[in-house]
Protein backbone atom coordinates (compact mmCIF):
# COMPACT_ATOMS: atom_id res chain seq x y z
CA UNK A 1 0.00 0.00 0.00
CA UNK A 2 2.70 2.59 0.75
CA UNK A 3 3.89 2.22 -2.81
CA UNK A 4 0.45 3.00 -4.18
CA UNK A 5 1.28 6.50 -4.39
CA UNK A 6 3.98 9.31 -3.13
CA UNK A 7 5.91 9.22 0.55
CA UNK A 8 7.08 12.36 2.78
CA UNK A 9 10.69 12.98 3.20
CA UNK A 10 10.74 14.33 6.00
CA UNK A 11 14.65 14.56 6.74
CA UNK A 12 14.45 18.10 6.97
CA UNK A 13 13.43 18.41 10.04
CA UNK A 14 15.99 17.53 12.68
CA UNK A 15 13.90 15.50 15.07
CA UNK A 16 12.33 12.42 15.38
CA UNK A 17 8.76 12.47 14.23
CA UNK A 18 6.11 11.14 16.69
CA UNK A 19 2.92 10.06 16.00
CA UNK A 20 0.19 7.88 17.97
CA UNK A 21 -2.94 6.21 16.03
CA UNK A 22 -5.71 4.95 17.82
CA UNK A 23 -7.50 1.90 17.28
CA UNK A 24 -10.79 3.43 17.42
CA UNK A 25 -13.58 4.34 19.24
CA UNK A 26 -16.22 6.36 20.70
CA UNK A 27 -15.57 9.32 22.44
CA UNK A 28 -11.80 9.00 21.10
CA UNK A 29 -10.05 12.61 21.70
CA UNK A 30 -6.39 11.24 22.86
CA UNK A 31 -4.85 13.18 19.81
CA UNK A 32 -6.07 16.58 20.48
CA UNK A 33 -4.39 16.36 24.17
CA UNK A 34 -1.14 14.38 23.41
CA UNK A 35 -0.28 16.26 20.27
CA UNK A 36 0.04 19.76 21.75
CA UNK A 37 1.51 18.49 24.76
CA UNK A 38 4.10 16.27 22.91
CA UNK A 39 5.20 19.87 20.86
CA UNK A 40 5.35 22.06 24.47
CA UNK A 41 7.91 18.92 25.94
CA UNK A 42 10.22 20.18 22.48
CA UNK A 43 8.99 16.64 20.68
CA UNK A 44 7.79 16.91 16.88
CA UNK A 45 4.67 15.37 16.57
CA UNK A 46 3.25 14.83 13.24
CA UNK A 47 -0.15 12.92 12.14
CA UNK A 48 -1.39 11.79 9.37
CA UNK A 49 -5.21 11.11 10.58
CA UNK A 50 -8.16 8.95 8.93
CA UNK A 51 -11.69 10.13 9.17
CA UNK A 52 -14.44 7.84 11.85
CA UNK A 53 -15.32 4.41 10.43
CA UNK A 54 -18.80 2.78 11.32
CA UNK A 55 -20.17 4.12 14.64
CA UNK A 56 -16.74 6.45 15.36
CA UNK A 57 -16.50 10.07 14.69
CA UNK A 58 -12.75 10.18 13.83
CA UNK A 59 -9.85 12.61 14.80
CA UNK A 60 -10.26 14.92 11.48
CA UNK A 61 -14.18 15.20 12.04
CA UNK A 62 -13.02 16.52 15.25
CA UNK A 63 -10.92 19.10 14.53
CA UNK A 64 -13.08 20.10 11.46
CA UNK A 65 -15.95 21.00 14.03
CA UNK A 66 -13.37 23.97 15.17
CA UNK A 67 -13.99 26.96 13.09
CA UNK A 68 -11.12 27.79 10.59
CA UNK A 69 -8.96 24.55 11.69
CA UNK A 70 -7.48 23.27 8.11
CA UNK A 71 -6.89 19.50 8.16
CA UNK A 72 -5.67 19.87 4.18
CA UNK A 73 -2.53 21.11 3.79
CA UNK A 74 0.50 20.81 0.87
CA UNK A 75 3.65 18.76 1.93
CA UNK A 76 5.45 22.03 2.42
CA UNK A 77 2.82 23.45 4.53
CA UNK A 78 2.73 19.99 6.65
CA UNK A 79 6.55 20.55 7.06
CA UNK A 80 6.78 24.02 7.53
CA UNK A 81 3.92 23.88 10.15
CA UNK A 82 6.36 21.03 11.85
CA UNK A 83 9.15 22.79 11.75
CA UNK A 84 7.66 26.34 13.41
CA UNK A 85 4.94 24.69 16.29
CA UNK A 86 6.15 21.49 16.57
CA UNK A 87 2.47 20.08 15.52
CA UNK A 88 0.43 19.20 12.65
CA UNK A 89 -2.27 16.69 12.32
CA UNK A 90 -3.81 16.55 8.68
CA UNK A 91 -5.92 14.49 6.47
CA UNK A 92 -4.74 11.67 4.45
CA UNK A 93 -3.28 13.26 1.04
CA UNK A 94 -4.59 11.76 -2.38
CA UNK A 95 -0.91 11.18 -3.04
CA UNK A 96 0.09 9.32 -0.16
CA UNK A 97 -1.05 5.57 -0.07
CA UNK A 98 -4.25 6.20 -2.66
CA UNK A 99 -4.77 2.20 -2.17
CA UNK A 100 -5.29 2.82 1.60
CA UNK A 101 -7.94 5.71 1.22
CA UNK A 102 -9.80 3.13 -1.23
CA UNK A 103 -9.64 -0.04 1.60
CA UNK A 104 -10.77 2.43 3.98
CA UNK A 105 -13.82 3.38 2.52
CA UNK A 106 -14.46 0.29 1.78
CA UNK A 107 -14.38 -1.50 5.00
CA UNK A 108 -16.95 1.00 5.91
CA UNK A 109 -19.72 -0.21 3.81
CA UNK A 110 -18.45 -4.29 3.74
CA UNK A 111 -18.35 -4.70 7.32
CA UNK A 112 -14.55 -5.46 7.71
CA UNK A 113 -14.06 -1.99 9.93
CA UNK A 114 -13.05 -4.07 12.59
CA UNK A 115 -10.91 -6.67 10.85
CA UNK A 116 -7.66 -6.23 12.76
CA UNK A 117 -5.46 -7.51 9.50
CA UNK A 118 -7.20 -4.40 7.75
CA UNK A 119 -7.06 -2.11 10.12
CA UNK A 120 -2.80 -2.62 10.84
CA UNK A 121 -2.01 -2.71 7.48
CA UNK A 122 -3.85 0.57 7.22
CA UNK A 123 -1.90 2.26 10.44
CA UNK A 124 0.95 0.80 9.10
CA UNK A 125 0.67 2.02 5.34
CA UNK A 126 0.52 5.68 6.57
CA UNK A 127 2.70 5.52 9.04
CA UNK A 128 5.48 4.41 6.37
CA UNK A 129 4.48 6.72 3.71
CA UNK A 130 4.67 10.00 6.04
CA UNK A 131 7.83 9.45 7.69
CA UNK A 132 6.71 8.66 11.17
CA UNK A 133 9.86 7.90 13.34
CA UNK A 134 8.00 6.43 16.21
CA UNK A 135 4.16 5.49 16.91
CA UNK A 136 2.48 4.66 19.73
CA UNK A 137 -0.74 2.86 19.43
CA UNK A 138 -3.39 3.22 21.18
CA UNK A 139 -5.60 0.35 21.06
CA UNK A 140 -9.02 0.94 22.29
CA UNK A 141 -10.94 -1.89 24.42
CA UNK A 142 -15.04 -2.51 24.98
CA UNK A 143 -18.33 -1.70 24.35
CA UNK A 144 -17.33 1.25 22.42
CA UNK A 145 -14.78 -0.21 20.61
CA UNK A 146 -13.43 -1.81 17.59
CA UNK A 147 -12.07 -4.24 19.63
CA UNK A 148 -14.48 -5.69 22.27
CA UNK A 149 -11.87 -8.08 23.87
CA UNK A 150 -8.21 -7.39 26.07
CA UNK A 151 -7.40 -10.70 23.27
CA UNK A 152 -8.72 -8.72 20.28
CA UNK A 153 -6.57 -5.65 21.68
CA UNK A 154 -3.75 -7.99 22.29
CA UNK A 155 -3.92 -9.81 18.57
CA UNK A 156 -4.43 -6.35 16.43
CA UNK A 157 -1.16 -5.06 18.30
CA UNK A 158 0.69 -7.93 17.73
CA UNK A 159 -0.48 -7.45 13.86
CA UNK A 160 1.10 -4.12 13.92
CA UNK A 161 4.00 -4.76 15.70
CA UNK A 162 4.46 -8.77 16.22
CA UNK A 163 7.72 -8.42 18.33
CA UNK A 164 5.63 -6.18 20.64
CA UNK A 165 2.78 -7.63 23.69
CA UNK A 166 0.51 -5.05 24.23
CA UNK A 167 -0.62 -4.18 28.04
CA UNK A 168 -4.40 -3.11 29.07
CA UNK A 169 -4.57 -0.38 31.02
CA UNK A 170 -7.66 -0.26 33.11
Amino acid sequence: MVNSGKTLDLSLIRHPILDKHSSGGVGDKVTLVLAPLVAACGGVFGKMSGRGLGHTGGTLDKLESIAGFRVQLSQGDFIRQLERIGVAVVSQSERIVPADKILYALRDVTATVDERGLIAASIMAKKVASGTSAVALDIKVGGGAFMRTIEDARELGGCAWPSVTPTAVR
